[in-house]
């Protein structure tokens, strides 16, 4: 199976209705992954098969729940310790209708974003080449993808938005329990990647 029918096979799986092009600028995306991933040592997923389900679909795969107004209400959105832009380019390729900040200390992994931004033609991207905690803008909701434990998460990008969305795998009980006071688990969500049998969640995050 080629990365673009594995790619369209898990959109699919996900009832996903993509605008125009939208495969197409994935597949841009994946490609040039690839190749900077070869010098650069972007992501330690070296494979093209691994990376549709372990990148562009984990990401793909929250796109319902971002629908939703209780876990996204508004169109701010900031990626927050963004690496090699999973999942905000990701989204910001699958929604153009997003407002994606992209926050990355690397300079070298910003860099890729930089060029992913411009051959891609992604205009509702802005890349921030900085740690979160120098970055002063607030957004309607802050997403990280295994960047820390919930409570650094907090301590590095609360002051970013009142809500946090935290990517994880298995639930992560002990990190909630600690999370730091004047913050809540609002909400919950199992997430179901195409191809990727391992557990995933999404912790939707609240200041009170």
């Amino acid at each position: 199976m080629t990365p673009a029918e594995q790619l369209r096979g898990g959109i699919a799986a996900l009832g996903l209705g993509l605008p125009d092009a939208a495969e197409a600028r994935l597949l841009g995306f994946l490609d040039l992954l690839l190749k900077w991933n070869r010098t650069f040592n972007l992501t330690a997923i070296r494979q093209p098969a691994e990376m549709v389900t372990h990148h562009l679909l984990d990401s793909l795969a929250l796109l319902p729940l971002l629908e939703e107004k209780s876990v996204l209400a508004g169109r701010r959105l900031v990626d927050v310790g963004s690496g090699a832009g999973v999942p905000g380019l990701v989204l910001a390729i699958a929604r153009p209708d997003l407002d994606l900040a992209s926050i990355e200390s690397s300079q070298k992994k910003a860099a890729f974003q930089q060029q992913a931004k411009i051959e891609l033609g992604l205009v509702n991207v802005s890349i921030h080449c900085a740690r979160a905690e120098a970055v002063t803008d607030t957004f309607d909701a802050a997403l990280s993808r295994a960047f820390a434990s919930l409570a650094g998460f907090v301590g590095y990008a609360g002051h970013l938005s009142s809500r946090l969305l935290a990517m994880k795998g298995v639930y992560p009980a002990d990190e909630v329990a600690a999370l730091p006071a004047g913050w809540r688990q609002a909400q919950n969500h199992m997430v179901t990647v195409p191809g990727l049998d391992a557990q995933r969640h999404l912790l939707v995050l609240e200041k009170i």
